[in-house]
């Protein structure tokens, strides 16, 4: 599948890395392996920093958190740094019981011995099938193994280490100058299906050497997840294992951020873009999809109420069936917008398929019907939607929904 591509504004005084590397920031190596825990692709990851870096996280809001999340959350609570962050795919190590946590806390435990740091440093992150044990033996053989191959160069085989159904590895990184010095972020994730706001079905992992105060990079990376994580949709399930963490290690020389470091604005900018360009790449990778949907709400009258009227759009299984089939019907989209939550006032609003008027001030109006197939088709197809009730606006992302979601999710043990 074409990568898809997220630019940087020209002028922004922010750069789009050619080839994006989780290992690009200074200080941060990485590697994957097959360990056994799959049939036969890799499922066995790790991340390091050369320095104890200052690091923050973000988890899913489902009441069932897997045993990684919470031993994560531990360690985290220690300092807030972290200095690696081991993570498997093919099994969740969710609703697990006592056994769960014990063996996310051995896999803690054999990384940070063969690493050689506290264990507390040491983060852990799952994802696969819910309800299974880990098969603990296999992981414990391949630690060594990883650390052994850990480098620069460990960026691809670390990204096709935490895939399950995705159907291609998702990187993003800028560059960016603070105190005159280059500073780099760089993210990785993963996000195909059971991917719905708050979280979805994701793991993102965000490097960056930037020096940074860490109640900073917590608030920063709650907010950046509030606009672009928390924004995307496959399928309305909300997963047991997501997980957006971010470390810094601090070796551009910057003098630490906060918000009120003169380049912070920037910063910030540069650490949305990341985020965002990571979030569009899993919305864009659905289970079964063709193309990443759109949605741009405007004209309401608080941020909350745009973000709740775009992801209500997005989310739609009528409207994602609807892109899937390149169809118009504009009357499920004002549908899902009505039953949204959103205050609004149905005679004001404007509907936009691409760039082809469908609703004016409430009602339809003659529409131009090949141009409206033909904005659905595109990749990415946006809907946009203008309420005429304030000054705030929303965007939102997710995917069609098509023959082989079901296809997928039917056989997805098998």
């Amino acid at each position: 599948m074409e990568q898809l591509q997220v630019k940087a504004t020209a002028g922004t005084g922010i750069e789009m890395a050619g080839e994006p590397r989780i290992t690009s920031p200074r200080g941060f190596t990485a590697a994957g392996l097959h360990a056994g825990i799959k049939r036969k692709r890799k499922d066995l990851g790790l991340i390091t920093c050369e320095v104890p870096a200052t690091a923050a996280a973000v988890y899913t809001l489902n009441t069932y958190q897997a045993a990684p999340l919470m031993v994560t959350r531990e360690g985290l609570a220690v300092e807030g740094k972290m200095q690696a962050m081991i993570v498997n795919s093919g099994n969740a190590n969710a609703c697990t019981g006592p056994r769960g946590m014990e063996d996310a806390k051995e896999m803690r435990r054999e990384t940070a011995r063969w690493l050689d740091i506290p264990e507390h440093l040491v983060g852990v992150a799952s994802t696969g099938v819910i309800g299974e044990p880990l098969p603990m033996h296999q992981i414990g053989l391949g630690i060594p193994n990883l650390v052994k191959e850990l480098g620069p160069a460990g960026h691809d085989s670390f990204c096709q280490a935490i895939l399950t159904t995705d159907t291609c590895t998702k990187a993003v990184e800028v560059r960016l100058t603070v105190d005159g010095r280059e500073v780099r972020v760089a993210g990785v994730a993963k996000g195909s299906g059971m991917v719905h706001p708050r979280m979805a079905t994701m793991l993102a992992f965000i490097n960056t050497d930037a020096a940074i105060e860490r109640p900073a990079l917590q608030s920063l990376l709650r907010d950046v997840t509030d606009e672009t994580f928390n924004m995307i949709t496959v399928d309305g399930d909300c997963s047991t294992n997501d997980m957006v963490s971010v470390m810094a290690s601090g070796l551009a020389g910057n003098d630490p951020l906060t918000p009120e470091h003169p380049d912070w604005p920037l910063f910030f900018q540069a650490f949305s873009h990341v985020a965002r360009g990571l979030a569009q790449r899993i919305a864009r990778d659905g289970e079964g999809a063709t193309r990443l949907v759109e949605v741009v709400v405007t004209g309401a009258e608080t941020r909350e109420e745009a973000r709740r009227a775009a992801k209500a759009i997005v989310g739609s299984s009528l409207v994602k069936t609807a892109v899937f089939g390149a169809d118009p019907n504009w009357g499920r989209i004002l549908c899902a917008l009505g039953y949204s939550g959103t205050r609004f006032i149905s005679d004001r609003v404007d509907l936009y398929i691409g760039s082809v008027c469908a609703v004016q001030n409430g009602c339809p109006v003659p529409m131009m019907e090949v141009a409206a197939r033909k904005a659905l088709a595109q990749d990415p197809a946006r809907i946009r939607v203008d309420l005429k009730q304030g000054d705030a606006g929303a965007t939102a992302w997710g995917c069609d929904l098509t023959y082989d979601y079901v296809r997928i999710n039917a056989n997805y043990r098998t």
